[in-house]
């Protein structure tokens, strides 16, 4: 199965068929091992990694720092799975130093995102504070570097 998981990773977009081939095993091998890397909650879903800049329906999105009181039953598991539940954030993590909780939220505009974090995350009960940073450019998504977005014709020319 190791040998599946792997190909899903670097093998971006290939068919079951074509996974087969690589592997020198057959289709229904490769569709079994598929299914019970879902079952074991090992592979979540298939997602496309999409250039922020180029997105049709642009997107406004925020990295918020969020420092909670942990609750007496689950610690910080019921409230990372509560705020976690929100159709704006994308991602949750639970983080070592100066905060609890790294939040990424994303909305159609920026008064969306700050109604978000404003009205329905700073007011459950165990949020003591948020710190939001909104994402201005982005230079590298999931591993892939995003074309043009550097500019060196601003960069003086280096001579030998």
């Amino acid at each position: 199965m190791e040998k599946v998981l792997q190909l899903l990773v670097e093998g971006e977009s290939l068919t079951t068929r074509q996974m087969a081939e690589v592997l020198n095993y057959s289709e229904e091998e490769v569709e079994s091992q598929l299914q019970e890397l879902k079952k074991e909650n090992i592979l979540l879903g298939w997602r496309p990694v999409l250039n922020p800049s180029a997105e049709v329906d642009a997107v406004v999105r925020a990295v918020i720092e969020v420092k909670i009181k942990p609750e007496r039953e689950g610690g910080f598991d019921k409230l990372a799975e509560r705020i976690s539940r929100f159709d704006e954030v994308e991602s949750c993590y639970l983080m070592s130093g100066g905060y609890d909780l790294l939040v990424v939220v994303k909305g159609r505009q920026l008064h969306a995102v700050a109604g978000f974090i404003s009205e329905r995350l700073a007011t459950i009960e165990g949020v003591l504070s948020t710190a939001t940073h909104f994402l201005l450019r982005a230079y590298k998504e999931q591993g892939y570097l995003l074309p043009g977005v550097v500019d060196d014709s601003d960069k003086p020319k280096v001579s030998p």
